[in-house]
């Protein structure tokens, strides 16, 4: 627990929601199953093995001494402990126990200016993907160059989740985005983020089955950019390996010509190749532009096992690369 431990004693007082420590990544020998991320005000432990008390206790200690010398006077330090491993991610469930302080309900952290509701305590996933934030800098970045668009920019986001791309998107100037998602409750998260950040019109919120949608979101359109952000394995739902490609077979009839797609894969097993094949043989018209960097603080081993984001363009654009 060395490397984990000596950045704890390193770390900044966290501002925005972030990842502090990624062993994930492999690039810190003996702390693979640690992961330390920050939703101020309060820590997310994860171990994705077995954890001892000793281990906790350690990691409790640790925290508390860093905390003593960057906390605002008076704030108490917060922190949770989730138990992630293979039985229980089979059981889509985790372990989490609240380990020091308390947990602010409702519970709202910012990341570049932007605000969003979060939940710690329960669940694998807390309401918003911080190995994401790139990402969304991306479409912040791409909404505000298109902001004086002759119609302005239409944005389709698949998969949509709590819809942090819809709040980055309008708030950078984009004039609709078009949220899709099947899980109801996602997208009532969705709804209240663009509420915390003011937004009052141009998103819509369809709790829809998306290859049960394609008439009606194909109609919604064309649209400017298209995000595809899916789960890589979600029985039932989605299976990266079979319905990735029902996806990419649309993406011409929803694309406006010289419009761009955001397409994310977050499977380990699944390089960037399995986006770039597939697009190749079944949307041949689209460019691959780029691939965007993750943050730094997700620093991997290996890239193709880590998150890919990949940009492609439509109507003839010219990425000046090729694929």
């Amino acid at each position: 627990m060395q490397a984990l431990l000596h950045t704890i004693a390193a770390m900044p007082l966290p501002v925005d929601a972030c990842r502090i420590f990624h062993g994930r990544g492999g690039l810190h020998a003996g702390d693979e199953p640690w992961v330390l991320d920050a939703y101020p005000p309060v820590f997310v432990l994860t171990s994705f093995a077995p954890a001892s008390d000793e281990q906790l206790a350690m990691v409790g200690q640790a925290l508390q001494a860093r905390w003593a010398q960057i906390a605002p006077a008076g704030e108490p330090l917060n922190w949770v402990f989730q138990q992630r491993g293979e039985a229980l991610r089979l059981q889509g469930r985790a372990d989490t126990r609240l380990m020091a302080g308390r947990v602010p309900e409702p519970h709202t952290v910012t990341e570049a200016g932007a605000r969003y509701r979060v939940h710690v305590l329960r669940g694998q996933n807390h309401g918003l993907f911080l190995d994401m934030a790139e990402g969304r800098r991306w479409v912040g970045d791409y909404a505000a160059a298109r902001r004086n668009d002759r119609y302005g920019l239409k944005v389709l986001n698949l998969f949509a989740y709590t819809c942090a791309f819809s709040v980055v998107a309008l708030r950078a100037g984009a004039k609709q985005v078009v949220n899709v998602d099947m899980s109801h409750a996602a997208i009532a998260t969705g709804q209240h983020n663009h509420q915390l950040n003011g937004i009052t019109t141009g998103a819509a919120f369809l709790a829809h089955d998306i290859f049960s949608s394609w008439g009606k979101l194909t109609r919604s359109g064309p649209y400017g950019l298209v995000i595809v952000d899916p789960p890589s394995y979600q029985k039932g739902s989605f299976v990266a390996t079979k319905d990735y490609a029902r996806l990419m077979r649309r993406l011409p009839d929803l694309i406006a010509p010289g419009g761009h797609a955001l397409l994310c894969l977050n499977a380990p097993e699944l390089g960037a190749d399995f986006l770039r094949c597939h697009m190749q043989e079944l949307a041949p018209d689209m460019t691959f532009v780029a691939r965007i960097a993750n943050p730094v603080a997700f620093a991997d081993a290996d890239e193709e096992r880590a998150l890919k984001v990949l940009v492609y363009a439509a109507g003839g654009h010219d990425c000046g690369q090729s694929c």
